[in-house]
């Protein structure tokens, strides 16, 4: 557990950002994290931190300085000491602790692959050293129907068993399923939550799993703040940032904050590989955000460790997208292997058995998958060349070798192509990698 004793500069972070749960428009305003980062630039250039903002000739110096914050803004949020002690000692007296960004203990996770939006201070109750030991984010809409709860439970206790931690928001529906049944199975939990700390740190469904060590409940927010749309939304992006892979199990298209995760996480937090379930009946949104870069997760049941499988997907698509900007192989195709990816009843007896590709081969093999999850809606050759990045005739080329085995669909007027739903194409992606 960690000492209650707070080192000066989270002291100083907490004066600063901290609203004691005191009314939003409450003066003066605490700074956001925006406004904070700003500071703590102008305070970085200067050579000091924010410790040295307790210092009595600190009021001097912010008067000097050349900052694009009110500075009798920042003094006057300094000066609510009392207001600090109170809440610290009603905080350390439920059982919580308080990490500054600058603090060692905080989440180096965190700092690396969300940078400037990693909270200034982190709110919590159980394991800290949970927080810096990754896992999978399990998120998902609050309606979810039976199947994906279903879905939901195989996952997580599939991780509880093989030591995979589960990171999750807690709401409803798809997290909280997966936060007790991963507990209940003897796994970790890390919850990251928008509201009610306090509250959830009491609350007798985890309060056994805290003392056990099993589980940790953070939040970036007031431990006492109710519910808020936007501290919602914004507690997203520390889910993905605690975790080494996500897993949307259902989501709605541009709406929702399962949604508003995946793309930011898609956009902005690009070291974390974002899967969704692409298993049973599958959501709108699963779909679109396979079209806006996300993976299938891998097919239930696991013949190999999820971890293992995980690492396969990943590893495929890097190849493939390694493979196609550093190729300098000619791979516009022959006119003998023209003829040979002509269907069968064009070609002669002997050519019916599987033709020999040329070196293209291995390369249309690791990018397959990519143009396969790029066709689950009709596309021309021109736009799917722009998605990938690559000339328009070799796309071409491997359109031409997809058709001929039947894993794409050419359509006409206009021409366009798709995924051929007559094949498996799920099974034929896991059975080459």
């Amino acid at each position: 557990m960690l000492n209650h004793q707070l080192p000066p500069d989270t002291q100083a972070i907490l004066l600063l950002c901290a609203s004691f749960g005191q009314n939003r428009k409450t003066e003066p305003q605490p700074l956001t994290l925006t406004e904070y980062n700003t500071l703590a630039n102008c305070l970085r250039l200067q050579q000091l931190t924010p410790k040295n903002l307790l210092e009595e000739t600190a009021k001097k110096q912010l008067l000097e300085m050349i900052i694009p914050l009110d500075p009798n803004r920042i003094i006057a949020l300094l000066e609510r000491g009392m207001l600090l002690s109170l809440a610290v000692e009603k905080w350390t007296s439920q059982g919580l602790w308080i990490l500054g960004r600058s603090d060692p203990e905080y989440p180096r996770c965190l700092k690396q692959k969300l940078q400037h939006l990693a909270p200034a201070i982190l709110y919590g109750v159980g394991n800290f050293e949970q927080l810096s030991q990754g896992g999978l984010a399990v998120v998902g809409s609050r309606d979810v129907d039976e199947e994906g709860l279903s879905y939901t439970d195989y996952i997580v206790q599939t991780c509880a068993e093989q030591g995979i931690q589960i990171i999750s928001g807690g709401a409803r529906g798809v997290d909280q399923t997966a936060m007790l049944v991963a507990l209940n199975a003897g796994g970790n939990v890390v919850g990251v939550l928008g509201d009610s700390l306090a509250k959830s740190a009491v609350s007798s469904k985890y309060r056994n799993f805290i003392k056990s060590g099993n589980l940790a409940l953070i939040s970036s927010y007031d431990p006492d703040a109710g519910f808020n749309v936007g501290n919602a939304m914004g507690r997203n992006k520390y889910i993905y940032g605690l975790s080494d892979y996500g897993l949307i199990i259902s989501s709605s298209v541009d709406q929702g904050g399962t949604w508003a995760g995946a793309i930011e996480a898609l956009e902005k937090i690009k070291t974390v590989p974002v899967f969704v379930r692409m298993q049973g009946t599958i959501p709108d949104g699963n779909q679109q955000l396979i079209n806006r870069g996300a993976k299938p997760f891998p097919e239930m049941p696991f013949n190999r460790p999820l971890q293992e499988l995980i690492t396969d997907v990943i590893a495929m698509d890097q190849d493939a997208l390694s493979s196609i900007p550093n190729s300098e192989i000619d791979l516009t195709l022959s006119p003998q292997t023209e003829n040979e990816l002509k269907p069968a009843s064009e070609n002669s007896e002997s050519q019916k058995d599987t033709p020999v590709y040329p070196v293209s081969q291995t390369i249309y093999e690791a990018v397959l998958p990519l143009i396969i999850r790029q066709l689950e809606q009709p596309k021309d050759a021109k736009s799917l060349a722009e998605l990938l990045q690559v000339r328009p005739s070799q796309i071409q080329d491997w359109l031409n070798i997809a058709v001929s085995q039947g894993k794409v669909k050419k359509n006409k007027k206009p021409v366009t192509y798709e995924v051929n739903r007559d094949v498996s194409l799920l099974s034929f992606i896991s059975n080459k990698h």
